[in-house]
């Protein structure tokens, strides 16, 4: 299997400062197809915009509404080298410090007849990720992801009504799921996720949050590739200073972390927003519009290490590090050891 050797060619972190006008934002690298924005400064909401549902079309990860419109006020466009965005505060609040994390796609949109369910696709086969489209149906059938191999991880969200995000991470096993939108523990829901991925299709039952009859859905769809992305759970060791360390084979440039056993929060940190390992990470939780923090009453101290070959924890918090299991996904700065033979190191 080939390996990605520029991971900022596919996923990059993107730092910027609202002007409370309209801007363009730029040296993303590429043209996203998937933009996720986050107001660090204020109690906000997540904004979620993809080259499937359009510029302005927004979805809110600690939210459960349908998708909705900024008026051309939220993200404007999808543009070469990043993205343009209006005067909500959300987006541009003025002198605000804001934080997007990008995923490349196809640039651009096929029709997917895998499955049995007809679904609209962008989709990256290198990277593995691709953005889903589809029409509910009420019975159980298969929707093509365009891959060309088995997602680890599906995230989906009704489009047409308000509902919750149901996320599935094969590790769990089949019928597993968390939600997006919460805090509360992971569950099985056959009827949401009957069996876990296949290499061209994902499986859906009759459950109002992934496929009632003529409702509409978007999915998110990641499969591992070397170098690159990594999804799986880990065991937390509950030690305060020598916590789990976690391989994944590169040095991590975005990590979501769940705890699966219990309603903690979700956990969000990247390379970006904290470049160095000597100080407490900040972390932002999708699951709520609750501003940046190092250090909060429901969060915690998150103590976090991106090493060369993965992370490490320095915490016993409970919500990273205690004695339960976690899920995660991470996202590369760089690979170990890539083709051109340049070793990653610690940041």
């Amino acid at each position: 299997m080939a390996q990605i050797n520029k991971p900022t060619d596919y996923f990059n972190t993107k730092l910027y400062t609202g002007n409370g006008s309209t801007q363009s934002i730029t040296g993303v690298g590429f043209q996203p197809d998937w933009v996720w924005i986050k107001n660090r400064i204020d109690a906000a909401s997540h904004n979620l915009y993809d080259n499937i549902r359009g510029a302005d079309a927004c979805i809110q990860s600690n939210a459960t509404f349908a998708e909705f419109s900024q008026s051309n006020n939220g993200l404007t466009s999808f543009d070469s080298d990043g993205f343009s965005v209006g005067n909500v505060n959300d987006h541009n609040g003025s002198g605000d410090a804001m934080v997007s994390w990008n995923w490349l796609g196809a640039n651009g949109t096929a029709s997917n007849t895998d499955g049995d369910i007809t679904s609209t696709v962008s989709a990256n086969t290198t990277s593995g990720f691709s953005i889903v489209s589809y029409t509910g149906t009420g019975s159980a059938g298969t929707v093509g992801h365009g891959l060309g191999s088995a997602p680890s991880v599906i995230w989906t969200k009704t489009r047409s009504d308000a509902e919750e995000w149901f996320c599935h991470w094969s590790v769990l096993g089949t019928g597993s799921f968390v939600k997006l939108n919460s805090n509360v523990a992971a569950g099985t829901n056959a009827t949401a996720f009957p069996w876990n991925p296949q290499t061209n299709t994902f499986g859906l039952s009759s459950d109002g949050a992934t496929n009632t009859n003529g409702r509409t859905y978007i999915a998110y769809c990641f499969a591992e590739k070397k170098g690159f992305s990594k999804f799986g759970s880990y065991n937390g060791n509950n030690n305060p200073t020598d916590g789990a360390f976690i391989y994944t084979g590169f040095k991590p440039a975005f990590l979501l972390v769940k705890d699966s056993e219990f309603g903690q929060y979700w956990h969000m940190f990247d390379n970006k927003r904290e470049p160095f390992n000597d100080d407490d990470a900040p972390h932002l939780a999708p699951n709520t519009n609750a501003s940046e923090a190092t250090v909060r009453t429901d969060r915690g101290v998150a103590k976090l290490d991106f090493l060369s070959n993965g992370f490490k924890w320095r915490t016993d918090n409970s919500g990273f590090n205690g004695t339960n299991t976690y899920i995660y996904m991470a996202f590369a700065e760089e690979p170990l050891v890539g083709t051109n033979n340049i070793p990653a190191t610690a940041r």
